[in-house]
């Protein structure tokens, strides 16, 4: 790792507020053997080497806007990751994912839910990532060609991580970890897979926000819980 990738390295932690780092070994263990990519690093690598490779990144055009890259946040050692679709501008000025409107509501959704469910989990206790690591102009959605080139680094996430499920947050989300062309609204609620990890569907937390939306608020509670007590029971 040279100079200015470290520098890039630590100012990312610090951002998160994280102030002392341990470098340790990750685990491996024959019941979380998955199969690793066709090509590229294997799936033991630690979280800050993904990050360490995506650097300054340039490989699509969503570099050309962006403020800062959204890597992902939370406990890297979590047995429940949620996963978005893309950095908006409140993302994109701070570099952390799901700070903004839509991020307060997952927060509250999260720590809500398991509050009333007996379940104690705060939002830290999770990871929270998305598929593209850049903020769309005008928060278009993703091309598939920038989910292509970026989709590479959130599987390595998900990889390294390995937890014990997945939650898709969104039609992009849900397309791409499952490869179903179903809309989220029949793929919610149900279970599904990515690689031999469960794959729960749920609606994005920016499309609970418009006010018309009540059914489909109370249908994400719904798949919240469903998650959470199949993850921590």
């Amino acid at each position: 790792m040279d100079a200015e990738l470290l520098r890039r390295y630590l100012e990312y932690y610090d951002d998160l507020g994280i102030k002392t780092l341990y470098r340790r070994a990750a685990p491996v263990s024959e019941s979380h053997a998955v199969e690793p990519p066709a090509a590229g690093p294997q799936a033991t690598e630690p979280l800050f080497r993904i990050l360490e490779d995506i650097g300054d990144c340039r490989r699509c055009r969503l570099h050309q806007q962006r403020t800062k890259i959204v890597f992902g946040v939370g406990n890297e050692q979590t047995k429940l990751v949620f996963v978005g679709e893309g950095p908006g501008a409140d993302e994109d000025a701070q570099g952390i994912p799901f700070v903004g409107r839509a991020g307060q509501l997952l927060t509250q959704m999260i720590e809500g839910t398991a509050s009333k469910e007996g379940i104690p989990l705060l939002r830290k206790d999770v990871y929270i990532c998305n598929i593209v690591k850049c903020r769309p102009p005008g928060n278009r959605t993703p091309e598939p060609d920038e989910i292509e080139i970026c989709g590479q680094f959130l599987s390595r996430q998900l990889l390294s991580i390995h937890p014990k499920a997945i939650c898709a947050l969104g039609g992009t989300a849900a397309k791409f970890l499952t490869g179903s062309k179903d809309g989220v609204t029949r793929m919610r609620g149900n279970w599904y897979r990515w690689r031999d990890i469960p794959v729960m569907v749920s609606y994005h937390p920016s499309y609970l926000l418009r006010a018309y939306n009540q059914t489909a608020k109370r249908e994400a509670w719904e798949d919240l819980k469903k998650v959470l007590h199949f993850v921590y029971d």
